[in-house]
């Protein structure tokens, strides 16, 4: 047959295949997620999540230590606050004796070549479960930005290389920008959750955390996995408002909503691989149904192919560890 053009000539042999592949993802791109408990020699296996753990600082700068020698160098920290601690105005987060500020400081000192990124949102500390203040069964948004600012403060002077406003408040952005400002934390930058849809795949998270609301749902701020402009407004905003990476969350179901990050904001663009995402490879992967090596890899280059310059991953470990 007289076939000019054979596409196929490209993918003849690996070698081939090597020098024509057109995405490429590299441990140094990838973030990964700790969770953090209070108390010492603390390491309990998040059920839902085969392979990650709940961390008592003692453990987790020894899971810090086995992940640098693989070359993971940024981590995202989520704290498991005990009931008893925890209040509708999330006032544990921002006091001195905190586990979790307590937890930064000691990674920082141990680690302080490492970037280190933290969490801001209530629902951690909240008695209520929700990421914003509860008032007579409304998520009020105006009086929840001063809780977040402190919160936000505290873990810049904890020493926290980047701060994660996960809340989905309007305007909190620009409040914690001038609030880190005013007290001299110029350096200190903030990664928003820009378009955080109110997703089915954060179940596991949930558990690990035992942080789902008590009442109600979430869909008054995150927004509806429906909606892809509208995720263009959220992106303005945090860009306008000073954030310096632009995040998208889940990442797999909004493939097309980081393509369009990437494409209008010349700012790193992040996408948060989530627990869902994460447990659903390793949950067929022990059925024997997917070889979970491969998926891992298909499933972390997809998130790079669609335009995300940094992954959060539970997966970053593992693939530092078996790909390079």
């Amino acid at each position: 047959m007289e076939i000019i053009r054979r596409p196929r000539r490209n993918r003849n042999t690996a070698a081939i295949r090597e020098l024509t592949q057109e995405t490429y993802l590299i441990k140094e791109q990838l973030v990964y997620p700790l969770f953090l408990l209070p108390g010492e020699n603390q390491r309990v296996m998040v059920d839902s999540m085969p392979g990650i753990f709940r961390l008592s600082i003692d453990s987790a700068l020894e899971e810090i230590e086995a992940c640098v020698l693989h070359g993971i160098h940024s981590f995202i920290l989520f704290p498991a606050v005990p009931d008893n601690l925890k209040d509708t105005n999330a006032t544990y987060s921002y006091q001195s004796d905190c586990f979790y500020l307590e937890s930064i400081r000691k990674i920082k000192q141990y680690f302080p070549e490492l970037c280190i990124i933290t969490d801001v949102a209530m629902d951690p500390y909240s008695s209520d479960g929700h990421d914003g203040l509860v008032e007579e069964d409304e998520i009020v948004n105006d009086k929840t930005l001063p809780i977040l600012a402190n919160m936000a403060v505290a873990q810049a002077q904890a020493g926290a290389d980047i701060i994660g406003p996960s809340d989905m408040m309007d305007g909190r952005i620009g409040y914690i920008r001038k609030e880190l400002d005013k007290q001299g934390f110029h350096k200190t930058g903030i990664m928003a959750y820009t378009a955080k849809y109110a997703s089915a795949f954060y179940g596991p998270f949930r558990d690990a955390l035992d942080s789902a609301p008590k009442k109600g749902n979430k869909k008054t701020y995150q927004m509806n996995p429906a909606n892809r402009r509208e995720a263009l407004i959220e992106g303005n905003l945090d860009f306008q408002e000073g954030a310096d990476f632009l995040m998208v969350k889940p990442a797999l179901a909004y493939l097309d909503v980081i393509r369009d990050f990437k494409e209008n904001f010349n700012i790193p663009i992040v996408a948060y691989n989530v627990s869902g995402e994460y447990a659903m490879i390793k949950a067929a992967a022990k059925k024997g149904w997917l070889d979970n090596d491969k998926a891992m890899v298909e499933v972390l280059l997809s998130i790079r192919r669609a335009g995300a310059d940094i992954i959060i991953t539970y997966f970053a470990k593992e693939y530092a560890s078996k790909i390079h």
